[in-house]
């Protein structure tokens, strides 16, 4: 079932933050997590967090960006 959900300040600005572009260096070969990876990440964190399925999130057209719809995890 969706439901909608709203970010609070705390958990709007963990998710902007993660769609920032960060710069680097390559040592060893080994790449930093991909803008993709950081913001799925990020996602993820607040679906465990609020308790929605991160890969159903959907915007709220007609409000905020802080607005968004997603399906809720089953409780077990």
């Amino acid at each position: 079932m969706r439901k909608e959900f709203e970010l609070n300040d705390k958990d709007y600005n963990r998710l902007m933050n993660a769609c920032k572009p960060v710069p680097y260096m390559v040592f060893g070969g080994r790449f930093p997590p991909s803008l993709q990876e950081r913001v799925n990440s990020a996602w993820k964190a607040l679906g465990d967090k609020l308790g929605f399925q991160y890969m159903t999130v959907e915007p709220v057209s007609d409000k905020s960006d802080r607005f968004f719809t997603a399906e809720e995890k089953e409780s077990k």
